[in-house]
């Protein structure tokens, strides 16, 4: 490993500061990702640049139909907050698939989206969240959506002088369910294949899904097939079979035509537990079958 200067800043201010005066200087969160990466000398930065000491980047917060997630929140934090459990259930659930103990103490939303691993948890959910993300730099704040952020094998739409500082997610509803299934790789636990799926029911019908789908190809996508598919259809098994059949029409450059086919069967599961989820607050002796039907972590 080369060696290179460390700095620790303790506001966001001085970290932009930094990063535009270390133009070779990489950001260090949890450390889950970038240690790895520096270990096997795929990167050799002069400076690395840690944000542990900026505690503005770690709160989870409501700020009026949205919730607001600091970069430097741990996934362990994530999976345990009670505001996240009420408005955005899904998060909570996706980062207890995260790793282990260890990875999700340590690990931090902001370093897992900046790093962009196609097998990462939280892409597709955060694409079925519609959420946003903010990044500041030197020229000041913008938001990024959800679609735009992922561009390729860990490349984002962050700017090499900006830093993602927050996450924005719409609320939830009552009426409003999600669900996360993935087939994990025995080892580290990253998606071999993930879905994420967002479901909004009407009269019995689903008025509105929001899929994404990671691990298939070189970045996390949105499966708009299955969402055109399964819109306005009843949550049956019949409609959810045909639509979950379409995750494997995503087209990617680089994709996996197995993971893919895998794709349409967690979409599958993801819609079910969705749907169920949403008949279950209507009819809470099916939360129970909900639970059971859950996937392993």
């Amino acid at each position: 490993m080369k060696a290179f200067t460390f700095h620790r800043p303790s506001t966001l201010a001085d970290a932009v500061a930094l990063l535009k005066a270390k133009p070779d200087a990489k950001l260090l969160s949890g450390g889950q990702s970038l240690i790895p990466v520096l270990k096997l000398e795929l990167a050799e930065p002069s400076d690395l640049i840690s944000l542990a000491g900026v505690k503005e980047l770690r709160d989870i917060r409501v700020d009026n139909d949205r919730v607001v997630i600091g970069a430097l929140t741990t996934h362990h934090a994530i999976e345990t907050s009670a505001v996240l459990k009420s408005k955005c259930p899904l998060l909570p659930e996706v980062a207890g698939h995260i790793g282990d103990p260890m990875v999700r103490n340590m690990g931090t939303i902001g370093g897992s989206l900046a790093h962009a691993d196609p097998a990462a948890d939280y892409p597709a959910a955060i694409i079925a969240l519609n959420a946003e993300m903010v990044a500041e730099g030197p020229k000041g704040k913008r938001t990024i959506k959800a679609d735009d952020f992922f561009k390729g094998l860990l490349t984002t739409a962050l700017g090499d002088d900006e830093i993602l500082t927050e996450i924005r997610i719409p609320a939830g509803s009552a009426g409003v369910k999600s669900a996360y299934a993935k087939f994990p790789h025995p080892a580290s636990r990253f998606a071999v294949v993930g879905v994420a799926a967002v479901l909004t029911m009407d009269a019995g019908k689903i008025s509105k899904a929001s899929i994404g789908i990671t691990g298939a190809g070189t970045k996390a996508v949105r499966a708009k097939g299955v969402e055109a598919a399964i819109a306005g259809k009843a949550a049956d098994a019949a409609s959810i079979q045909a639509a979950a059949e379409k995750g494997a029409d995503v087209p990617e450059e680089g994709e996996s035509s197995e993971r893919l086919a895998e794709g349409g069967v967690m979409a599958v599961v993801a819609l079910v537990a969705g749907a169920q989820r949403v008949q279950a607050r209507r009819n809470p002796r099916l939360a129970l079958r909900n639970d059971a039907a859950a996937p392993p972590r």
